[in-house]
């Protein structure tokens, strides 16, 4: 297969928490704790990251992701707003997957807090329905909804008043995001990449991994790039001969785990419903060529 350079990602150059070494409880800034769910895995990597925002001394609180409906990770949490001296008045959901919002209903109802996503399927009956550019005034502070399609079709990002956004899986602390198949969408990824990006942030909230602190904005550029070279990766297997996606996924992934080989073929799928919906290359059944 022809080489093509990969982007270099600036984290590289960082000092990042080692992969197992966030701790349970953290605070961000004074508007953010994060409390790590007890749900590592080569997908989630540490676990998932659950985010507790609110002014300080506003005796209110917003649970993000609450992530797996698990005893210890609630524990935890509770104590996280004793500690804060909060009570939690909503549950915000930046998307359905099932490790960031799972808890979301059955915690909601224990905090007597609604529940708020962008579907009603993860809202639930008594919860809310966002919509992007909403402005959320909640335990003192400001929430802004951002819509960033493409890692799912309903994913959400919540920019904060200090500048920081919560950005769910749109971005990982570590590694990068999957465009799921068919549900996610590579330009809308894209574009949303580039929302982000003009909002400016002053950090990223990733839903997993270490936040992203140095420079936001060098890793959106990462990101970008880092679709664009898994685009040359793909047309150059294809006009090699790789015709398939999991042929795809054997070359272009060859020295990544085996682990997450399931979740390449779905972004790698994705890749290909662009490529070929920009006459790249051909759809032949479960096939695809040169244009």
């Amino acid at each position: 297969m022809p080489v093509v350079t990969a982007p270099a990602d600036p984290r590289s150059r960082w000092q990042l928490p080692a992969p197992g070494a966030l701790p349970r409880t953290a605070e961000l800034e004074p508007l953010v704790t994060r409390v790590l769910a007890p749900n590592p895995s080569g997908m989630t990597l540490d676990g998932t990251n659950t985010y507790l925002v609110g002014e300080p001394g506003s005796g209110q609180a917003v649970l993000v992701d609450p992530g797996p409906d698990d005893a210890a990770h609630l524990a935890a949490v509770e104590a996280a707003l004793a500690d804060r001296k909060a009570r939690c008045t909503a549950v915000l959901v930046t998307h359905h997957h099932v490790d960031h919002a799972e808890a979301a209903q059955p915690w909601g109802a224990r905090f007597g807090a609604p529940v708020m996503a962008a579907g009603a399927d993860v809202a639930g009956p008594r919860g809310r329905v966002l919509a992007g550019g909403e402005r959320l005034r909640l335990a003192g502070t400001v929430l802004e909804v951002v819509p960033t399609p493409g890692h799912c079709a309903d994913h959400l990002s919540f920019r904060l008043d200090s500048g920081a956004v919560l950005v769910g899986d749109h971005v990982l602390g570590r590694g990068t995001s999957v465009v799921t198949h068919p549900e996610g969408d590579v330009v809308a990824y894209l574009e949303s990449l580039r929302r982000v990006h003009q909002l400016g942030p002053s950090a990223l909230y990733c839903g997993h991994g270490p936040e992203l602190t140095e420079d936001p904005g060098a890793v959106l550029d990462y990101y970008l790039a880092h679709r664009a070279y898994r685009e040359e990766q793909v047309l150059a297997a294809v006009a090699d001969g790789a015709s398939t996606v999991d042929e795809l996924v054997a070359g272009i992934y060859a020295a990544v785990p085996r682990e997450v080989w399931p979740a390449a073929a779905q972004s790698t799928r994705a890749t290909l419903a662009k490529l070929t919906a920009e006459g790249r290359v051909v759809a032949e059944g479960d096939a695809v060529r040169p244009a």
